[in-house]
């Protein structure tokens, strides 16, 4: 039986990490903006993908960690896994990500991802990587639009959103420190675990806790 030490974490192609996170990704899009991808593979298969690139509102993130240059921060914008990986797979492939990001681009300071709460998760996969929470805020921006499609009416959407409905629910935000000496210079608090279903803001793979 596989286990999540057979797993290997290594470079991949844009091209190959969309077909991935197009056919796993509960949403089914691309972070176009995404930089680096890093393929997840199971005896020689592709069967997940991490990407990282730079924050939509870099300017509004930045402030989080006091001292932070432009280019000194990430957020994971996708990670997509297949469900034929073995537990614990994700936490296994976040720590060789994180290292292989340490090795190759050192000045990476901190990695910011967001968890939907609204359709997929509260980010339990964050938590047990080491991740720590930073907010918890209810939806404002994932809509159902009047043709039922779902989009986010933040970023550079063209969609129309007159009439659209916004989905209730909850955004948590987390951040994993790459550089503890960062950590310090966080300037918002850190949330307790606990307040998540505290809030009601509990999800797992779409289900409300």
């Amino acid at each position: 039986m596989a286990s999540a030490k057979d797993i290997i974490v290594k470079p991949i192609s844009s091209a190959a990490a969309k077909k991935v996170v197009q056919k796993v990704h509960y949403s089914g899009k691309v972070a176009a903006i995404s930089q680096l991808h890093l393929g997840v593979f199971l005896f020689g298969k592709l069967e997940g993908v991490m990407q990282f690139g730079p924050p939509i509102d870099r300017r509004k993130l930045l402030p989080l960690v006091s001292g932070t240059k432009f280019n000194d921060f990430l957020e994971l914008n996708r990670m997509a896994f297949s469900d034929v990986l073995p537990r614990n797979s994700e936490s296994r492939a976040l720590s060789i990500a994180f290292k292989l990001i340490k090795k190759y681009y050192p000045n990476i300071e901190w990695i910011v991802s967001f968890s939907d709460a609204t359709q997929c998760g509260d980010g339990v996969i964050y938590r047990a990587s080491g991740f720590d929470l930073t907010a918890i805020r209810k939806n404002s921006t994932i809509k159902k639009l009047a043709d039922g499609t779902i989009a986010a009416s933040h970023g550079t959407s063209k969609k129309d959103f007159t009439g659209a409905e916004t989905l209730k629910g909850f955004q948590l935000r987390y951040i994993y420190f790459l550089k503890q000496e960062a950590r310090k210079r966080l300037t918002v608090p850190v949330i307790p675990f606990s307040r998540i279903n505290e809030m009601g803001a509990g999800m797992y793979k779409g289900e409300k806790k």
